[in-house]
């Protein structure tokens, strides 16, 4: 049997282990029912397992039988602070949390693919990093793991380093996707408060109100942006926060919003930090206010390395058959931790759809929403891709004969998924 064969014969415990996590979601870098049922899953393998100090993760090394390089395999674990409003027997259980972005489906099937490699140890050379991770979602958690030695774990530095990430609404259930270069955005947040002078509503001419000026700020933004960014480059500015005021007759001494700003290239970044900084203090100076600006860089923009998107696109239309995977027409604007990793080391996201069956991905509810769906007949798939990605980067090219060039197939097993 192939690998997709044994992921099969696991899709029943695959679909349990995902529920289980689906019901206790749990939030930022602090997970440790997940972290639980992770170590459950992964228990009786061959693994040298390693629980994080400052959070809940997981770094577990699987060896090979021989001697070769290191390649890291990643499934981030958190939920977001989102109320279920999904349809599904197995929903959340825990009122404001919910498994909204598929990291569920990414941690069952990463605990699967740590069996079928496991079973397979004989067929490759080298050492496996299973990344379990907690706080994707805007917690940084990446970057926890790696300054706690993730990068270091096997002994030496990953050659090589891929991710999944299932979608709700950009690709039909089932499709596989990546690209080479720029993935998704950095993320950046502007965070303003402008403080005036308050006062009584009767009297603005004895206050100085901020409101007026930040909103004249907000309205100016979308301006800097396009003239900022070169109109071939793609880039969002977003407000998504803005407070102020207690009364209507009473003039606050405060306002404060918040807007998120993605972009692909650092320059591109630095430049709007500086634009956007300038823009608020000269329309604060114009209203007689103060303007405090802070432009802080949160993720940097995830970019994967050619060569190995190119391998994972050769792997996935091995494994699945070329009607089953489509290189990504550009890259989204979303953002993603594993961005550290991927500036450490080579590798990239494959993408994979995953819609309910009967229904049409491009009108259903996307990630991060409280109505989103995953098909779990993803889950064997997902587990046999991130097996194979690992299978073929390890295994040793057979002797060539002169004028031969070997496509290095996946190897195949008779032997059923280790338990």
């Amino acid at each position: 049997m192939d690998l997709r064969d044994d992921a099969r014969m696991m899709s029943e415990w695959l679909t349990r282990l995902r529920r289980d996590v689906h019901r206790e979601p749990e939030i930022g870098l602090h997970l440790p029912r997940t972290q639980e049922k992770v170590l459950v899953a992964l228990g009786g393998l061959p693994l040298k397992v390693t629980e994080g100090r400052a959070l809940s993760s997981v770094t577990a090394v699987l060896e090979g039988t021989r001697p070769g390089p290191v390649v890291l395999l990643r499934a981030d674990m958190d939920a977001l602070p989102v109320t279920e409003q999904a349809s599904v027997d197995y929903r959340s259980r825990i009122d404001g949390r919910m498994h909204a972005c598929g990291h569920d489906l990414h941690t069952a099937m990463l605990a699967g693919a740590a069996h079928l490699l496991a079973g397979r140890r004989d067929r490759w050379a080298g050492r496996i990093v299973l990344m379990f991770q907690p706080g994707e979602e805007g917690h940084d958690g990446a970057r926890h793991m790696i300054e706690e030695g993730l990068l270091e774990a096997a002994g030496e530095r990953p050659r090589a380093a891929y991710a999944l990430h299932v979608s709700a609404r950009h690709w039909p259930g089932g499709r596989f996707a990546t690209r080479p270069g720029p993935l998704m955005a950095a993320c950046d947040r502007l965070a303003v408060i402008v403080r005036g002078v308050g006062g009584h509503g009767s009297a603005p001419h004895h206050a100085r109100n901020p409101i007026p000026a930040a909103c004249a700020m907000i309205s100016e933004l979308p301006g800097t942006l396009a003239r900022a960014v070169d109109p071939l480059e793609p880039a969002a500015l977003s407000v998504g926060a803005i407070h102020a005021g207690t009364a209507a007759n009473v003039i606050p001494e405060t306002a404060r919003f918040e807007a998120t700003v993605r972009t692909f290239h650092q320059a591109t970044g630095e430049r709007l930090a500086g634009e956007l900084t300038r823009l608020c203090r000269s329309v604060a100076a114009a209203h007689g206010v103060e303007a405090e600006v802070r432009y802080l860089k949160e993720y940097p923009p995830t970019v994967a390395a050619p060569a190995e998107s190119a391998f994972a696109a050769d792997v996935t239309r091995e494994l699945f058959g070329a009607e089953r995977y489509e290189e990504m027409a550009q890259p989204l604007t979303a953002s993603e931790d594993f961005s550290r990793v991927l500036k450490e080391i080579p590798g990239t996201i494959v993408q994979l759809g995953a819609s309910p069956p009967g229904r049409d991905h491009r009108h259903a509810p996307g990630n991060h929403s409280p109505h989103v769906e995953f098909d779990d007949a993803v889950l064997a798939d997902g587990a046999a891709l991130y097996a194979a990605l690992a299978l073929r980067r390890l295994t040793p090219a057979p002797p060539q004969h002169r004028g031969e060039r070997s496509a290095n197939p996946l190897p195949t097993t008779e032997e059923g998924p280790a338990s």
